[in-house]
């Protein structure tokens, strides 16, 4: 290596400086984040990010289908990525002792004017990462065996304090078992701390790091072309609202989970449910949704044919708010991102690591509000045709969006519904009779809302609520009701109110 002023490092062996000793969880962190950076540029990432991803359905509806877009947003995170690990590595630079690797933002920032730096070959960046990560796949491994180690203990510990206190000797099978244990398990601490990073020197790791950070740096630019030169967080400037922006993506990930949950058992749901996915629900969805389930006719269909309708868009929607959550998530400490199991250079069908564009960080706001009105009202029909059906009650009829504007007698289900003259057989007058005398039941209301019926000498007053057999009628006139609605609990008096929604 060449000298650091000229570019490069100080050819020769490096100072051996302090151990990393405690540092090396955080250290190890920053490796894996270096390795899967220097892993999503590989040749076989690259072919499965602009065959695979770009052209999901997820990005295509939610983000662009312009693929220059797409490669300038892909180029962009790549970099962002790589400035938040080339932050990490110049603060392990500044905690050396050697003073060569201080103020390492220096050197990195004139990369891009320098040319005495040559680009490694990447098979040899690629054995320096396999050797760091070797290193900290052990620390993971040291991280969980100290937390071992820390129960030995306490359980010794407790141990001791109950013999002591029924003052009894330090004999016994017991108390030798857990004290065999525990020396067992600090041999085995003592032996990985010399495996990992704890006894390797910070000067020589940070070293190896400079050379990825150098080598990542060039490869950037290489891959996705002038994209890869412009600055992270530039490129969407003057763009739709995005998600992960707004600090939205991961509220919009939970609502779209609770619609699939409520769609794929409507018959079995905890009784707050609905109300959560209402309350969390975009303020325009709710206005939205409420002048949606007013307005729209509806096309009769089963329940299998409106879920079937819903996984038009669950079945591409759903997986992506799934990465988002896992994305949320992330690996957090050295103990967690070694849980996953990932290894670097280990050959898989898909890559490990989720990036961005496979989440809903960059899609946008008013797509997916529009995705989530279309899906709240289907499953609203649904949740309403379920409730009818285990009534034992006549579903209404429903119509699709697509068949508007014609006039049918399920137009009554709305609030402003007129009244109609219809004449009745006398088979449908006895059926009507037989219906209302049958227990005193009211068609159309669930068992919940009949608590809400007032009685007076010549007249009924069907409540909204359970509140509104309590509350004074201020010149409330009920019209009568259409028979022929009645039977089939579509009157108007019987809706149920527009901000419970189903």
């Amino acid at each position: 290596m060449t000298n650091l002023n000229s570019g490069g490092f100080t050819t020769g062996v490096t100072t051996r400086g302090n151990r990393i000793t405690i540092l090396a969880f955080e250290v190890a962190n920053t490796i894996v984040k270096g390795a899967n950076l220097l892993q999503s540029l590989s040749e076989e990432n690259i072919q499965f990010l602009k065959k695979d991803v770009l052209n999901s359905e997820g990005v295509r509806q939610l983000v662009s289908i312009d693929m220059d877009e797409l490669l300038s947003i892909a180029a962009s995170d790549k970099r962002e990525e790589f400035d938040v690990f080339t932050r990490e590595v110049i603060r392990f630079g500044n905690l050396c002792k050697d003073p060569q690797w201080h103020n390492l933002d220096r050197f990195f920032s004139k990369l891009d004017s320098d040319t005495d730096v040559n680009k490694q070959p990447r098979d040899d960046v690629e054995m320096t990462m396999q050797e760091l990560t070797n290193l900290a796949q052990h620390t993971s491994e040291l991280y969980h065996e100290f937390h071992a180690l820390d129960r030995f203990e306490q359980d010794y510990q407790r141990k001791l304090e109950e013999v002591d206190s029924l003052h009894l000797p330090r004999k016994g099978e017991t108390l030798s078992m857990l004290q065999a244990e525990l020396k067992h398990q600090k041999k085995l601490v003592r032996s990985l701390k010399k495996k990992s990073l704890w006894a390797k020197s910070l000067e020589q790791v940070v070293e190896k790091l400079v050379d990825i950070v150098t080598y990542i740096h060039q490869e950037i630019p290489a891959v996705f072309g002038d994209d890869g030169l412009t600055p992270a967080g530039k490129v969407s400037a003057n763009k739709p609202e995005r998600l992960g922006v707004a600090g939205l993506a991961l509220h919009y990930a939970n609502i779209i989970t609770q619609i699939d949950n409520i769609a794929s058992r409507p018959t079995s749901l905890p009784p707050n449910m609905r109300d959560t996915l209402y309350n969390g629900l975009p303020p325009s969805v709710k206005v939205a949704l409420r002048s949606r389930l007013q307005n729209d006719t509806k096309e009769e269909l089963t329940v299998s044919q409106i879920k079937a309708e819903m996984e038009k868009s669950l079945h591409w929607l759903v997986p992506v708010a799934t990465d988002t959550t896992k994305a949320h998530q992330g690996f957090g400490w050295v103990g967690e991102w070694a849980n996953t199991g990932n290894e670097f250079g280990k050959k898989t069908s898909t890559p490990n690591n989720l990036i961005r564009l496979q989440t809903l960080y960059h899609a946008d706001k008013r797509k997916v509000d529009s995705c989530i009105l279309e899906l709240v009202t289907w499953l609203h029909r649904l949740v309403s045709l379920v409730r009818y059906r285990d009534n034992g009650l006549k579903v209404p009829s429903m119509r699709s969006p697509a068949l508007k504007g014609l006039n049918t007698p399920s137009e009554t289900f709305t609030r402003d519904a007129k009244t109609h003259k219809t004449q009745l057989s006398s088979e449908d007058r006895n059926l009507l009779e037989d219906v209302m005398k049958r227990k005193k039941l009211i068609p159309g209301l669930s068992k919940s809302q009949e608590f809400g019926v007032a009685k007076t000498k010549k007249n009924r007053v069907w409540a909204l609520s359970r509140s509104t057999g309590s509350s004074p009628q201020r010149g409330m006139k009920h019209q009568k009701a259409d028979v022929l609605d009645i039977l089939d609990g579509l009157d108007s008096s019987f809706s149920i109110p527009r901000e419970d929604m189903w």
